[in-house]
């Protein structure tokens, strides 16, 4: 494995601490923000192109697809957390210490044209709003985003907590928009739950359906989230790990259904104002701007569709300035200043913007929306794939690898958006291909290209399958001989030790200290298994646990006096998990268990309770019966 010499985002990583909070609300508040420097990506202007075309022309009929999509978004995102949040890696750093040097360049550099077709939507959304609001000329406006590059600059010098901040009110300043636009637009009720009902009506559908998946499981953002989840300082204790996971879920629950009532409230204002009217083709966002005033018969409606668009453009472009980052460093391990870092990615979204609009006139900005988003959705996999092989490895991940039915939703995802950008691709280049002059072209240029992404796509899939079937010994039934290699030198130096206060602990005890002598620290653990205990953890108050303490406390004293360092634990609930808990807390490098006298702890020796904590501790395990 290749190590780290930088942590991701080092400037701001580990800057918040929630290990001093106390309480449920303080906890969730310190651990919210990350999300939705994440969610600001589901709702930048390349979904706004894709919604009002799937709106305008198809009515209600294209919602289920953003559902769908907000579901893989949650999943996906979460995997990201969990993955930042347990290796203190993020995604791109972790595939470069699982995959060959060449891959991962190739997948950086797929990415790279991810984030570049991401910030080329923000560039002509900003440029449309500021067009549409100001009466700005729009290759004007495109060159003006050029300034906007300062902006991340200056919020990063106030910390991550104030960019969080700001990125919270631009998310309000898009959602109260938006509940005024459909208050205006007034959508039929009954119309809007048909609209959940899966179906595609045409190809036209499909090319807009994957733009909106593209458009909201986004590959940067899956960087993204696995690097600012780090932001967090946690206890890296497995409980201090599993309260962070679950906070961030709880923060991106609300933050990507925040984006999804965004998303669905363009797409559901487009089909009752447009869709409803006869109106169906209207896949530009400045048609859309100039029309609602006519359509809907109120004035504040383009301004807040303008103000809102600027919003959304500015937002995205901040988290797209960081995902370059994050990638760039993650798998090429190279640092440059964050200012031409933020240029060069600006100026490649800028050429196209600018070229196109200049050939093809400003009419020619939606279709250049909706395509950005459809190369978002080509790069998905590659971003998806490796992320599910990463979460899925027990030999790094521990306990907290992916359970078999998220392994199966991941895969039924990334089979989902691998089928629908094949069918893609190859409709859209057999029509390339017979509309054109010269076919020759075609065939020597994007077909090698497409089948090159495809072996690599092959090949990022199928390599982890490959070396998890070497790593299984599987050559003879019990094993292969290897010539032995004594070690002599062996020292223990935090030994701990689990006691229930009965004869036995003589002897675990006694063998403990003939493996440590008394230059090591010593570790007496007691796991009070009653109910009160269970429901309550540490808060529990009761007689027995009154006793253990006492009885943990008396041991200590006896052998302090015969010259040992000894520490005590009280663990509460079930010995399977407090145990080792306990053990890993204190990186103990040796567990003493003895065959105690009731039935719940020869269940610890002998049953499913040993082999749990064998499994949750990476250090020899000596029982004594």
């Amino acid at each position: 494995m290749r190590e780290f010499t930088s942590k991701s985002l080092e400037e701001v990583n580990e800057s918040i601490d929630t290990t001093n909070k106390r309480g449920f609300w303080k906890k969730l508040f310190a651990f919210i923000g990350p999300a939705y420097l994440v969610s600001v990506g589901y709702m930048d202007p390349g979904n706004w192109a894709t919604d009002i075309a799937g709106g305008s022309q198809f009515g209600y009929q294209l919602l289920w697809v953003l559902l769908m999509s907000n579901i893989m978004a949650l999943l996906l995102q979460s995997l990201s957390a969990r993955l930042g949040l347990v290796r203190g890696l993020d995604l791109a750093q972790a595939s470069r210490s699982a995959y060959p040097r060449i891959v991962n360049f190739f997948n950086w550099l797929l990415a790279e044209i991810a984030i570049a077709a991401c910030d080329l939507a923000e560039v002509v959304g900003m440029a449309i709003g500021l067009q549409l609001l100001f009466h700005i000329p729009l290759l004007a406006g495109v060159s003006i985003t050029v300034v906007d590059t300062l902006l991340l600059l200056v919020l990063q010098r106030f910390g991550i907590r104030k960019m969080e901040a700001f990125i919270l009110i631009l998310i309000a300043t898009i959602g109260l928009a938006f509940i005024a636009e459909l208050w205006f637009a007034k959508p039929v009720g009954s119309m809007l739950i048909k609209g959940f009902i899966p179906g595609i009506p045409n190809n036209d559908a499909l090319y807009i359906a994957i733009g909106i998946i593209g458009a909201t499981v986004m590959p940067h953002n899956l960087y993204l989230h696995s690097s600012l989840v780090q932001t967090r300082k946690i206890n890296r204790t497995p409980s201090g790990i599993k309260e962070a996971i679950k906070f961030n879920f709880i923060d991106t629950v609300i933050a990507l259904n925040l984006a999804l009532f965004v998303n669905a409230a363009i797409l559901i204002l487009a089909a009752a104002a447009f869709f409803n009217t006869g109106l169906n083709h209207v896949s530009e966002i400045q048609d859309a701007h100039r029309l609602l005033d006519d359509v809907l018969g109120n004035s504040y409606a383009p301004i807040l569709f303008a103000i809102a668009l600027i919003a959304a453009g500015q937002s995205s472009t901040l988290t797209g300035t960081l995902s370059g980052q994050i990638v760039m460093e993650g798998y090429l391990n190279l640092r440059i200043q964050p200012w031409l870092r933020r240029l060069i990615t600006r100026l490649i979204a800028i050429i196209p913007a600018f070229l196109t609009i200049y050939i093809f006139g400003e009419g020619a900005t939606g279709e250049l929306l909706i395509l950005s988003q459809v190369i978002l959705s080509l790069q998905l996999g590659f971003a998806v794939i490796p992320l599910i092989h990463l979460t899925s490895d027990k030999k790094m991940m521990g306990e907290f690898a992916n359970k078999t039915w998220v392994k199966i939703c991941a895969w039924l995802v990334a089979a989902i958006i691998v089928i629908l950008n094949a069918k893609l691709v190859i409709e859209k280049v057999s029509e390339w291909i017979n509309n054109s002059d010269k076919p020759i072209f075609l065939y020597c240029t994007l077909i090698p290209i497409i089948i090159g992404a495809s072996l690599l796509l092959i090949y990022i899939t199928v390599l982890p399958m490959v070396q998890k079937l070497k790593d299984s010994k599987t050559i003879v039934p019990d094993g292969t001989l290897e010539k032995l290699q004594i070690i002599y030198d062996i020292n223990y130096s935090r030994i701990a030790i689990t006691v229930d206060f009965s004869s036995s602990d003589n002897k675990a005890i006694s063998n403990a200290i003939a493996q440590g002598g008394k230059t090591a620290e010593y570790f007496l653990i007691h796991i009070v298994e009653t109910a009160g205990a269970r429901m309550m953890d540490s808060e529990i108050d009761d007689l027995e646990t009154l006793s253990d303490k006492n009885n943990l406390e008396n041991y200590k004293s006896d052998l302090e006096l015969k010259g040992y360092s000894i520490h005590t634990k009280l663990g509460f609930g079930n010995p399977k998990k407090s145990i080792p808990e306990i053990v890993n807390y204190f990186n103990c490098d040796l567990l003493v268990m003895g065959a105690h006298g009731h039935r719940a702890v020869k269940d610890l020796i002998f049953g499913t309770t040993l082999d749990a904590v064998r499994h949750n501790v990476k250090i020899p395990v000596l029982i004594v019966k």
